[in-house]
């Protein structure tokens, strides 16, 4: 392995590497922010804190926390610069890598921001053709078995899960024949389910199994218990938005890839077929 592909920053450490070098590495011109702390003399503003809060939002990091670690990344981006890490070319290389995913990213959420939202019909419509997330709606009481196994080996698998009593049954045979598994345990409403597994979920009966090959062996799933909770359109609406809204958004964005991607001259290079093959959308 290349002294470059072992190189890896943590993505949060990046995105502050990029942003003091943006928005710090000028002294004049700075923007008009309330300071928040100051470590040794170099400013953090109510800005970045705000930021800090927005990207860490979905872990619920409160205030004092998000602030504590940008004063932790300041300290070591001062070391690093004192270290001349902003010029070394693998840093370098991470900086470009971070800035062009992050202006993509921005790119993309422009262009889909201006989406209008599903309209009253369109909400009811999916409410009445997925009665498995609604009006039937379930709690699924699981158990899981990831299993590791070969795949000239899965009939074997199959036929025993098929006449087994329980879990249990399928547990012991593993473990007798060393085949690596992993056994988890989840309670999941049907909104948690995979919406294209969800009517396989909604036909099983309490105490049933269904085996599925993975790409890494097989999955095994014993529905131990279900209870009915059924959500009425109203109560259900928020939700029905926010699919069909991401929904329209992903949609968008992909026509919008395959746009550029029309009216660019793409040139591979004749060692990297592979690699055009994958790049395409359209395969």
């Amino acid at each position: 392995m290349s002294s470059t592909a072992r190189f890896v920053f943590p993505v949060v450490f990046v995105s502050a590497f990029l942003l003091n070098a943006c928005s710090k590495g000028e002294a004049e011109g700075k923007p008009a922010f309330e300071v928040i702390a100051k470590v040794n003399e170099q400013e953090i503003q109510a800005n970045e804190l705000s930021s800090a809060l927005a990207r860490s939002a979905a872990q619920g990091v409160p205030e004092g926390a998000a602030l504590e670690r940008l004063i932790d990344q300041e300290l070591m981006v001062q070391r690093a610069r004192e270290r001349r890490l902003d010029r070394d070319p693998r840093v370098l290389q991470s900086f470009e890598a971070a800035q062009r995913e992050i202006l993509a990213r921005a790119y993309l959420e422009q262009v889909t921001e201006q989406i209008a939202p599903p309209g009253d019909a369109e909400i009811a419509a999916f409410y009445a053709a997925n009665p498995e997330l609604f009006a039937r709606r379930r709690i699924y009481s699981l158990q899981e078995l990831e299993i590791r196994i070969p795949e000239e080996r899965f009939g074997e698998l199959e036929r025993l899960s098929a006449r087994a009593e329980g879990l249990h049954e399928v547990k012991e045979w593993l473990a007798r024949e060393q085949i690596e598994f992993r056994h988890a345990t989840a309670v999941k409403p049907a909104e948690q389910l995979p919406l294209e597994s969800l009517k396989g979920f909604a036909r099983m009966k309490d105490g049933q199994m269904v085996l599925s090959r993975t790409g890494a062996g097989a999955l095994l799933v014993h529905l131990v218990t279900s209870r009915e909770q059924p959500l009425d359109e109203a109560a259900a609406r928020p939700m029905i938005e926010r699919y069909l809204l991401n929904a329209r958004k992903s949609a968008l964005a992909k026509a919008e890839v395959e746009r550029l991607r029309d009216g660019a001259r793409i040139e591979y290079a004749p060692a990297a077929p592979a690699v055009q093959q994958a790049a395409s959308p359209s395969q």
